[in-house]
């Protein structure tokens, strides 16, 4: 099995997804779209993740690698392999899908609260009653056609979406670990400026290991399902 993810910049990697794949027996590949612009064959991938950036959907004017892209992870979705979008992976997958992404009333950068959204549907993920999660995202989209909503935020009414059996959009990161929100702290800077849904450097940095571990159990849990559907 081969799992591979699309990075946008140097600071987002895949954190804890990666002890997974290598645990669960995927041989690992990547394209950092900030050096090269080379996509496998799909025939060859089983599972295709699309990390986090700053940028934004519509920035295919600075990002020309955003065009080749969106036809990339279309083409996966198309193929019924395994997606999962994270943060931006999330707004780039409801963007070829026909959704439209667009700037949220209030940024989310910090540690709040998702929500699952019960569903009868047992071919749905199930996301737990409540979960602090980390949040770093000023932008938001609708839900693609035919897309079910797992989880909300009092922030942000579209916080996660299923497509099918197989794709599955997160707004928030799940991959989170300490030395990854001290580089997304250390590179985004710029954003913390306190409001509603926005913490402090120093709030976001004084979570214990409980809460990553909390965290990146879901993530382990996401991986499992999306696997068993590729």
């Amino acid at each position: 099995m081969r799992a591979h993810y699309l990075q946008h910049v140097p600071f987002e990697g895949v954190g804890s997804i990666e002890p997974w794949l290598k645990i669960n027996g995927y041989e690992i590949t990547n394209t950092r779209l900030f050096e090269e612009t080379d996509f496998p064959s799909l025939k060859d991938i089983d599972l295709l993740v699309i990390m986090g950036g700053p940028m934004s959907v519509s920035d295919e004017g600075k990002y020309p690698w955003l065009v080749h892209e969106k036809k990339f992870i279309y083409e996966a979705i198309k193929s019924d392999k395994a997606v999962l979008g994270i943060c931006l992976g999330a707004q780039l997958i409801a963007n070829v899908m026909g959704a439209r992404v667009y700037q949220n009333p209030l940024k989310e950068i910090g540690w709040f609260p998702v929500y699952g959204i019960p569903s009868i549907d047992k071919s749905v993920f199930y996301f737990p009653e409540s979960l602090k999660v980390f949040h770093w995202h000023g932008e938001t989209f609708d839900l693609p056609a035919g897309a079910t909503r797992l989880a909300k935020s009092k922030g942000c009414i579209n916080q996660a979406f299923q497509l099918g059996n197989s794709v599955m959009g997160l707004q928030f990161h799940l991959e989170t670990t300490p030395q990854l929100a001290r580089a997304i702290i250390h590179n985004c800077r710029n954003e913390l400026r306190p409001s509603a849904y926005v913490q402090t450097e120093k709030k976001i940095l004084s979570i214990g290991p409980e809460r990553y571990k909390s965290i990146n159990r879901l993530m382990d849990s996401i991986l499992s399902f999306l696997s068993q559907k590729s």
